[in-house]
């Protein structure tokens, strides 16, 4: 074999083990791209599935707990609980600003089934709101027994 023959067998094999480490590298940054997806889903997942335990919703509630329905006008009206007030969730944190609502003030959220209410939940507390609960849904609260 010539050294020119050899030097372009050379220099093929090594284009081609390039290739392969590229395409190796590209494949496992996908693969952790797609774990660190994956796992950042399941953490949101359960940050909304914080909290709903109606029980305790109704505890704070009859503590004196301010109430948030955070679902929309709409909805509100159609019905919700005695003596809650409507602040739709994307407002939620402009809201209780314009309000002047303090931040050490017992807040129950609630929507219709929890998502809404963990997002409103989430907002406030990284607005430093730290007394806030996800109450849940409203069906599902209006239809617990209240403790006694």
């Amino acid at each position: 074999m010539s050294y020119n023959t050899l030097f372009i067998h050379k220099y093929k094999e090594n284009k081609v083990n390039n290739h392969r480490n590229t395409t190796l590298k590209s494949i496992q940054s996908f693969g952790y791209m797609i774990i660190f997806a994956l796992l950042s889903l399941m953490v949101s997942q359960l940050a909304l599935a914080a909290d709903k335990d109606a029980k305790v919703a109704w505890t704070k509630i009859d503590a004196g707990a301010m109430v948030v329905d955070v679902r929309t006008a709409e909805e509100f009206a159609a019905g919700h609980l005695e003596n809650a007030i409507n602040i739709p969730f994307e407002e939620i944190a402009v809201e209780f600003k314009k309000r002047g609502i303090a931040k050490d003030t017992s807040v129950v959220l609630y929507c219709r089934s929890g998502r809404r209410s963990g997002i409103a939940f989430d907002t406030l507390v990284s607005e430093g709101y730290t007394k806030s609960y996800n109450g849940g849904g409203f069906q599902t609260l209006s239809q617990f027994k209240k403790p006694q």
